[in-house]
């Protein structure tokens, strides 16, 4: 089962708070000229506007009062697991305790998520409530608020303004999404028995200890068929001498070397790419750690687990470009990676300076795999050939990704609603929480 996680901060509760404004200055100068007209040359016509127009401001201000001591707007979401493409959905609850009915009632949404607004004008009745739900798709990763809320209405005859701010509000992480990935054979560091093993690799012949059930993007050469025909599932071997290496997968966010903007850049099919392997690499139990070269140097060393998942995805969510190169990342973490560890290099860079670090990586027992994003595909005018002829020449494992190869339906997974997702052998998405299964909570909770 592949989790998604969602990373919200709750903030502390606010209490409501209201205004009233004085929108309409006519009707009191109506009356202050009534006044000093009755006391200069007093008659029963001034007694009689004086009395109507006065009783009209009265009411039009008890109105008022009554509408921001009673109007409530109480607004809650289902918390679950949000990435890129999810639905959010929000359920929105206007109550009205007073005996004046809120004729119009402008609501005013503050989000700062992209292209989510839940703005509207509705009414309410005295003493009654109404409800409805507002969906949007989470558009792009990163940090967002959702609140607060301005309600705007005012008296019957449109005298008095009240504003009510409802300050409650919730931060919520919006992961990038994980998708199954084709077969990228990934080389691992100083060992064998997984992919193709390393001209250096210590161990010549291993045996076949266990199996363990296939997951996306094992080799078919590992296939254990007698298990595979016996479970009905497909099974691949493990091998004696041949733990499972840590994966360091490095994300190059240079801004110098990305080609596009938003999700067609390079910059989010990178951080796809990385977020799909981290999942990829913690279901086949490595321990699996992130270097990312954005604005400040993100680096989370190998573990395993949920929680690891939790940290890299929410790293990626938050991610941006840097000026740091390639070449000077790799120099930097170099002494960091441990020995006989397998480095997962994704980058748009068709620079080939930074290759000079490879033979020193390899002296640990480091061995890179290179994914090289082809920023040709990507509307660039210079492709990644130079640089996939000169990773040949140094043997060193590469794959080319094309701007095709993420951008599908996979890529935006949960455009029916929020989902937990099983993978399948086959790499297959499979829901198997229904939107419904989540409960709501207001915002502030």
């Amino acid at each position: 089962m592949f989790h998604l996680l969602t990373y919200t901060l709750q903030l502390k509760q606010y209490i409501m708070t209201s205004k009233t404004n004085l929108k309409n200055r006519l009707l009191p100068a109506l009356v202050l000229v009534l006044a000093v007209m009755q006391l200069i040359d007093p008659s029963k016509i001034w007694t009689i506007l004086l009395v109507g127009l006065g009783g009209l401001w009265l009411v039009s201000y008890i109105m008022a009062r009554s509408l921001a001591a009673n109007l409530k707007l109480v607004r809650e979401m289902r918390f679950g697991w949000i990435q890129v493409g999810d639905v959010l959905e929000e359920r929105f609850t206007l109550q009205n305790k007073g005996w004046i009915p809120a004729t119009w009632v402008e609501i005013e949404d503050r989000s700062t998520m992209p292209g989510y607004d839940a703005s509207l004008a509705t009414g309410v009745d005295q003493s009654s409530s109404a409800r409805w739900r507002k969906n949007g798709i989470c558009a792009r990763r990163g940090l967002y608020l959702l609140g607060d809320t301005l309600l705007h209405t005012g008296d019957l005859f449109g005298i008095y303004a009240v504003t009510i701010k409802d300050p409650s509000r919730t931060s919520l992480l919006v992961m990038p999404p994980v998708v199954p990935l084709p077969t990228l054979e990934i080389f691992p560091g100083g060992y064998s028995g997984e992919g193709r093993p390393t001209p250096h690799a210590p161990e010549n012949t291993l045996d076949a200890s266990s199996v363990r059930q296939y997951v996306s993007g094992d080799s078919m050469n590992l296939i254990h068929w007698k298990t595979t025909a016996r479970l009905e599932k497909p099974y691949v071997r493990l091998f004696d001498g041949a733990p499972a290496s840590d994966w360091w997968i490095l994300l190059d966010l240079q801004d110098a070397a990305q080609i596009g903007s938003e999700e067609d850049s390079t910059e989010e099919h990178g951080i796809i790419l990385a977020a799909s392997l981290a999942d990829r690499g913690l279901r086949a139990h490595h321990g699996v750690g992130l270097v990312a070269n954005g604005q400040a140097l993100d680096r989370l060393p190998p573990r395993t687990g949920i929680g690891q998942e939790w940290e890299i995805l929410r790293t990626l969510a938050l991610a941006s470009t840097g000026t740091t190169s390639l070449g000077e990342v790799l120099e930097h973490i170099r002494p960091n990676l441990g020995h006989n560890a397998t480095l997962i290099i994704i980058t748009p860079t068709v620079q080939l300076d930074w290759l000079t670090t490879v033979p020193l990586l390899r002296r640990r027992g480091i061995t890179p795999t290179v994914l090289s994003l082809d920023p040709q595909t990507f509307g660039g005018q210079v492709g990644n050939k130079p640089l996939l002829t000169a990773l040949d020449k140094m043997g060193v494992a590469h794959h080319s990704i094309p701007r095709d190869l993420l951008d599908r339906p996979e890529a935006r997974p949960g455009t029916h609603g929020k989902r937990e997702f099983r993978i399948s052998p086959t790499g297959r998405a499979i829901p198997v929480r229904a939107l419904e299964d989540y409960s709501w909570r207001r915002l502030s909770e």
